[in-house]
């Protein structure tokens, strides 16, 4: 098989083959009459537009939008911008093209962070946890999601909304709450479970193989209470769970946003459950802002206004 080539290296007049992620998919016809395939493909350095002009019946049942795939084609010139003319394209698995170099982490923006290592730093977080029953809560739930948490984004659009960012979110929560617990009156293992529950029912909220969406549950119950109910049944299968320590569980979940009116059930009502909604809010706008930063393009000495926070953030803050 040919060299990999990322979409920002592709030059007008080469020939190209890689894999990349199907974001639009639109069946045309020319002022012919004749149907073509209208693309966009992205992977984690760009995106492009691509066009497939023959056997266009034979390669449109291949794929599908949302699937990552296998291309190989030509880069043209089409109003003085890239364009790629695509002659093979099929589905993507790792099964299929993992032996020619396919990754999944490599089509979609993913966490800077090794996923296998971060798992590795919270099972040893939930390893050292002394209150028994909270440490088989949370290894159940772990270990019985493990597959989901190693790949699963922690929002659609919003913070850690990439490829691992639950778990990036989760071990960021985890190492700051570890830091500050002694300098509160609070259960450390209460409130590092907490951390590591408050937003389980994500991996149930979001559908997220390569392009994040809701699934029905999501839009219909969403994550805060489906994250209770994940711990409630969990609960249940822990003989002797004290029924005073299960509440309190149930209740960071549902508090952990913090607000009635940013759709949380209910205000935090103890140390533990208030120190969840912070770091659960610190962490998300600290990486949101690092998102505002890495997506601008403006030159000088401040970002445009165009991102979350809706004002122009100062780079020399930006860290390196």
């Amino acid at each position: 098989m040919k060299r990999l080539t990322a979409i920002e290296k592709f030059k007008e007049g080469t020939s190209i083959q890689g894999f990349y992620l199907c974001v639009e998919k639109h069946l045309r016809h020319t002022r012919s009459g004749d149907l073509y395939l209208d693309l966009e493909l992205r992977d984690k350095t760009g995106r492009i537009s691509a066009k497939i002009w023959d056997k266009v019946s034979d390669l449109n049942n291949l794929f599908e939008p949302g699937d990552a795939v296998a291309v190989s084609g030509d880069v043209e010139s089409f109003m003085d911008r890239p364009q790629l003319i695509v002659r093979k394209i099929r589905r993507a698995t790792v099964q299929n093209y993992g032996r020619y170099g396919f990754d999944p982490a490599k089509v979609v923006p993913s966490s800077r962070l090794d996923p296998k290592k971060m798992w590795q730093e919270v099972e040893g977080v939930i390893g050292r946890m002394k209150n028994k029953y909270l440490k088989k809560l949370v290894g159940l739930i772990y270990k019985r999601n493990k597959k989901k948490l190693l790949v699963h984004p922690a929002s659609v659009k919003m913070h850690h909304n990439f490829r691992s960012g639950y778990l990036e979110h989760i071990l960021t929560m985890v190492r700051i709450a570890r830091k500050i617990a002694p300098l509160y009156r609070v259960d450390t293992d209460l409130l590092l479970a907490g951390v590591m529950l408050h937003d389980i029912g994500k991996l149930e909220e979001i559908d997220s193989e390569y392009e994040a969406d809701y699934t029905a549950a999501g839009h219909l119950i969403g994550h805060i209470v489906i994250g209770r109910d994940m711990v409630r049944d969990t609960i249940n299968k822990i003989r002797g769970f004290p029924e005073d320590l299960g509440q309190k569980v149930e209740h960071i979940i549902l508090a952990h946003q913090g607000r009635y009116e940013w759709q949380s059930p209910k205000n935090p009502a103890f140390r533990e459950a208030l120190l969840v909604h912070l770091i659960d809010h610190m962490d998300a706008k600290m990486n949101l802002m690092d998102i505002a930063y890495s997506e601008d393009q403006e030159q000088g000495l401040f970002t445009n206004r165009h991102n979350y926070f809706r004002i122009p953030l100062l780079k020399d803050n930006e860290p390196e």
